[in-house]
């Protein structure tokens, strides 16, 4: 009998993914940034180059890199997210700076009503995505849509107490996000659960395995 060729002698390889959760850099990047920037509308401070700064390169360019590195990984969610809330920090230095150099009109209310209420429905959709991810990140999703929807009202009716309110829930939002980042990080250093993250509200019913804490902190945004 003849031998097998060298093509039925060979083996399929798998590569083995060594990089670093992207992650905690993200959702640090867009908590630090919220937080500062809703100090500002809570009416601690005013808008200026520091929230904007943050804005362009902490809260949006950084996220982006993040969403790109999270396609990497194969993780949708993570990289639809990250990108997207990226591209919204930077868009929104854009409607602030734009107008201060003459290179659009300023957004009526009604426009910036619109802005918000889409980003509020899109992150409403993807805080039902993190029903099968952990209970950090429902907290994360869910309040911040709860943001921009306080966000739209606020420039929809002209209250400001609407967009104070907007402000101190939006603190809120930053720091859960800063913590779910930092818990990441902590988890993997020391090897054990030393911040919790809490279960998603749908794993615990899936039937396609079940992941422990540090699998969530390795496989979710």
């Amino acid at each position: 009998m003849a031998n097998p060729s060298s093509a039925d002698q060979t083996t399929g390889l798998a590569i083995n993914d060594t990089t670093a959760n992207p992650a905690p850099l993200g959702l640090l990047g867009f908590g630090m940034t919220t937080v500062l920037l809703n100090l500002h509308n809570a009416g601690l401070f005013p808008l200026d180059a520091m929230i904007l700064g943050m804005g362009i390169f902490y809260g949006g360019l950084g996220q982006v890199v993040v969403g790109i590195m999270e396609w990497k990984k194969n993780n949708t969610f993570g990289a639809t997210a990250f990108t997207s809330y990226g591209l919204f920090w930077l868009t929104l230095v854009a409607l602030i700076v734009l107008p201060k150099t003459g290179l659009g009109a300023a957004p009526t209310a009604e426009a910036m009503t619109a802005y918000l209420t889409m980003w509020g429905l899109f992150t409403a959709v993807l805080f039902i995505g993190t029903l099968k991810l952990n209970r950090a990140l429902q907290v994360v999703f869910g309040s911040l849509a709860v943001l921009f929807f306080l966000l739209a009202l606020g420039d929809a009716t002209g209250h400001h107490s609407i967009k104070v309110l907007a402000g101190y829930e939006g603190i809120f939002c930053g720091f859960a996000a800063i913590y779910t980042g930092l818990a990441q990080v902590l988890n993997e250093v020391y090897g054990r659960v030393v911040a919790p993250l809490g279960d998603g509200l749908l794993s615990a019913m899936s039937s396609e395995g079940d992941l422990d804490e540090e699998d969530l902190c390795e496989e979710t945004v």
